[in-house]
């Protein structure tokens, strides 16, 4: 199963040995073995369970993520048992404060990014040759980015420009690429570009909806390999933000990107699947959408989770090394009671 979505007025869960049993109105529905979940989301606030539940889910090493019940904003995670190799996190907090190197890494991490915009943009070309004018000019300014990223690059790593210097870059090439994104998009869906908080179309609320999951992921891969996910290089420490799991998406971002678009245009989702806040504040998907789009969502993540595992596994092995010099020596004295 992978994700378990809970998003059902009436819901309860309850804890039943190595499962979870599912009432839907006092009456039972199944139960879902906890073995085959590795994350779940609840959505609204209207699903019961007390922390039993919360606390098997953890167990078991899944994640489990409360969402808002009208927005694609994450409320709350709860993470399974988390890696305690504390060599890792001290030379993470090394790192952290050593500039050169976080400028040596935020200058990979754009390159990524930017190089993957590219890519989705010659798929969209080949898709959608009727609007190529778009997507044309997009990757003009994205090729010209570039270039001037790699001859960075090349040049060594003490000299790679501040990361406001690099955000410049990125904040300019995400520009083009949505300018070149929302001339593929069905002109029904009103998408000109990219708005949150609250999104305010039905690109951006799927945009939105599958950052935010992916992130969650993201979280969860720094938790298994004994990173600290509020420790990030590229965005950098901030209350409350987890930026080294902002960091690490980063480079998957346009593959979200292209399965939203996918999802669009096949009309798997359509306009019907979303609603306007009583306000005209907010575009808001409805029940029936969120359940077409995380069964999506279930089906083409797995490779996207894969990814970030491997790379905050290599990370913490690159960081382990150095951590280790300012590690006590194992004493079983220590333990505590």
């Amino acid at each position: 199963m992978g994700l378990l979505l809970l998003d059902r007025a009436q819901l309860e869960v309850k804890s039943e040995g190595e499962t979870l049993a599912l009432y839907e109105a006092g009456e039972r529905r199944g139960t879902v073995p906890l073995k085959l979940i590795d994350r779940c989301v609840i959505h609204g606030s209207q699903t019961r369970l007390d922390s039993g539940v919360l606390i098997k889910l953890a167990d078991a090493g899944a994640t489990t993520v409360l969402m808002s019940p009208r927005h694609p904003r994450r409320v709350a995670i709860v993470l399974g048992p988390q890696h305690n190799d504390a060599a890792v996190r001290l030379a993470q907090a090394l790192r952290v404060m050593d500039d050169a190197w976080c400028r040596a890494w935020a200058l990979g991490v754009v390159r990524a990014k930017l190089a993957r915009q590219s890519r989705a943009l010659r798929l969209l070309q080949g898709q959608r040759p009727d609007a190529r004018k778009p997507t044309f000019d997009a990757l003009q300014t994205l090729d010209a980015i570039r270039t001037t990223l790699d001859s960075y690059a090349a040049e060594p790593s003490h000299t790679v420009p501040p990361l406001d210097t690099l955000r410049g870059h990125e904040g300019a090439a995400a520009r083009a690429y949505f300018g070149g994104l929302a001339g593929v998009m069905p002109p029904a869906l009103h998408f000109t570009g990219r708005n949150r908080r609250p999104p305010r179309d039905p690109v951006n609320v799927c945009l939105s909806l599958g950052y935010t999951l992916l992130h969650a992921q993201a979280v969860q891969a720094c938790g298994v390999a004994g990173l600290d996910p509020l420790l990030g290089f590229y965005h950098r420490p901030a209350f409350g933000r987890e930026s080294l799991a902002s960091d690490l998406i980063e480079a998957l971002r346009p593959a979200v990107d292209l399965w939203v678009w996918e999802l669009l245009r096949s009309r798997t989702l359509s306009a019907d699947h979303f609603t306007t806040a009583p306000d005209g504040s907010a575009c808001l998907l409805g029940k029936a959408g969120r359940g077409v789009f995380y069964a999506s969502w279930n089906e083409h993540a797995k490779p996207w989770q894969r990814w970030l595992r491997a790379q905050a596994q290599a990370l913490a092995r690159d960081l382990r090394g150095t951590g280790m010099h300012w590690m006590a020596p194992n004493d079983e004295d220590d333990e505590p009671c």
